[in-house]
């Protein structure tokens, strides 16, 4: 969206306040043994207690209140009591909801406990990426710049980046223009970021698959040659210099 008064500001910095804190205190309250149902019935009540609203829920239908991704999932992964994190998992929480016609996006993957699958350098990867990213967008730059900037330090990493899943405008609602902020370069879209516009920009790197594709159950994605993919999100407000992250009370980079 674009921001044109300071209450529409101030609506924007509350609810990404909101989805920020709860990503954080979800990844903070993930435990070995603990089903990623019960994580996610706590990440909807400290969204309730802020008075806030699920997006996927009220949007999608999506049955849970955030997407909780684990393994060889990629994203939209469905909270379930039968799916029990272990020493390891890599996982992948992602938040996004409204409050008072706001809405804002943000999502992080970690490894839970001990790294004995090592995959610790492609979670660090995506957060460094998306940094970089970050750190590089302002008005009037080439979003396909951007997602060569991505792709570019992907490779340098050893690792790949999913192509049909993108970062988007956010905050009248869940997904709005521009909706292809994709990980890679398009040399057609000569579509450029806007001064004090809101979106979500978002990393999905990967150790092998380059395609996200849909399980049965209408929802999980997974790569398209296996391996692993991590993701990391933040909502931000583009300036004339760097953007300011409305959802940085995450912690992704502490």
């Amino acid at each position: 969206m674009s921001i044109t008064k300071e209450a529409e500001l101030i609506g924007m910095k509350k609810i990404s306040e909101v989805v920020g804190t709860t990503l954080k205190l979800m990844r903070e309250y993930a435990k070995i043994g603990m089903s990623t149902k019960e994580l996610d019935e706590y990440g909807g009540e400290i969204l309730k207690s802020y008075g806030a609203k699920s997006a996927p829920f009220e949007t999608y239908g999506f049955p849970g209140y955030s997407c909780i991704s684990t393994n060889k999932e990629a994203a939209h992964g469905i909270p379930s009591e039968k799916k029990i994190l272990k020493e390891g998992d890599l996982i992948n929480i992602d938040v996004s909801a409204e409050l008072n016609g706001f809405w804002s996006d943000n999502g992080g993957s970690f490894v839970l406990g001990k790294d004995i699958h090592n995959h610790q350098p492609l979670v660090d990867a995506s957060k460094d990426i998306l940094r970089k990213a970050i750190n590089n967008i302002k008005g009037g730059v080439k979003i396909s710049d951007i997602g060569y900037l991505i792709e570019t330090e992907a490779k340098k990493s050893g690792f790949k980046v999913i192509k049909n899943l993108a970062g988007h405008g956010v905050g009248r609602s869940l997904h709005e223009e521009p909706e292809n902020i994709l990980n890679y370069r398009v040399r057609s879209n000569r579509e450029r970021f806007k001064k004090n516009t809101t979106v979500a920009i978002e990393t999905f790197i990967s150790t092998k698959s380059t395609i996200a594709v849909e399980l049965n159950d209408g929802w999980t994605l997974v790569g398209n040659k296996g391996g692993f993919v991590t993701q990391h999100e933040q909502t931000i407000l583009i300036t004339d210099k760097s953007p300011i992250i409305l959802t940085e009370s995450n912690g992704m980079w502490n």
